[in-house]
């Protein structure tokens, strides 16, 4: 059967970048389930950097044509082994924000290669929690300096709203399903520890984020559509949070999925799903 047209292997753009509809995330790379500890440290085992590279070549295999990482410099070194391999997906990037100087993350990152470089979302959410929300907007303007794709990443679509009646230069948004920073919180990448206990995946948020999406002309990748994990009991559940997904942004979208192929082909499983939610729509 032939691909979907706008399926998931099929291209958008983010500014002047050309990606793929279904990118494959860097959460469970990380070890940061939004589980528990014992998830993160059996993703952190499983995630060498072979198995790493394994990952994404077969990604690339199967039609992906863009993976996403974070700034860290153990994701950059996975990226230089996977180039040394042979492997040509294009990348988007998240800021790091543990690091000392977030500006010169983005530099390091835009020399590295990434076409699109998005601020992380949980720093936003905390820029605009305590009234810093210009802090971000030094970042951007900074990815736009370096000649990439700018991104803002967010869990709560008053933000987008707010960059879009502000008219903030940007590319595109990273958007969250769920609304995590409904309480304050820190991302276990840069506190060190998790605290997925104050995480709420509501599901009234994604009708919200929803109409958030569709209603910016500028393009979204929406991520968190599975609840991290929580949407997974069953293969029909995955099922339905694709076709909830694809259903309900625009055809200039696209989605993050991580994947953690450990114990079930969920690359294979994704894909299937997201092709068969893209021809439904």
């Amino acid at each position: 059967m032939p691909p979907a047209a706008g399926g998931p292997t099929s291209t958008i753009r983010l500014g002047e970048a050309e990606v793929s509809r279904f990118i494959i995330g860097h959460n469970p790379p990380c070890g940061n389930s939004h589980v528990s500890d014992e998830l993160n440290a059996e993703m952190r085992a499983y995630f060498t950097a072979e198995n790493v590279v394994a990952l994404w070549r077969r990604a690339e295999a199967m039609g992906v044509r863009t993976l996403m990482i974070r700034g860290d410099y153990r994701m950059l070194d996975w990226l230089e082994q996977y180039r040394r391999a042979g492997g040509t997906m294009n990348v988007v990037a998240q800021t790091a924000s543990e690091m000392h100087d977030v500006l010169r993350n983005i530099r390091v990152l835009a020399a590295a290669g990434a076409e699109a470089i998005y601020h992380h979302g949980t720093q936003t959410d905390k820029f605009w929690r305590e009234g810093r929300i210009g802090e971000a907007r030094d970042c951007l303007r900074c990815m736009r300096d370096c000649g990439v794709a700018v991104g803002l990443g967010t869990h709560q679509p008053e933000i987008i709203d707010h960059a879009e009646q502000s008219g903030w230069d940007v590319d595109f948004y990273m958007a969250s399903f769920y609304n995590i920073s409904r309480v304050p919180r820190e991302s276990m990448l840069v506190a060190g520890r998790s605290n997925y206990g104050i995480e709420q995946y509501l599901p009234e948020d994604r009708l919200r984020m929803c109409q958030t999406i569709r209603r910016t002309d500028k393009p979204v990748l929406a991520f968190k559509i599975l609840a991290a994990g929580r949407s997974c009991a069953t293969q029909a559940d995955v099922r339905e949070a694709f076709r909830f997904a694809f259903a309900n942004i625009k055809p200039s979208d696209g989605v993050v999925v991580g994947v953690f192929p450990k114990h079930a082909d969920q690359l294979a499983l994704d894909l299937a799903h997201a092709e068969a939610a893209c021809r439904a729509v």
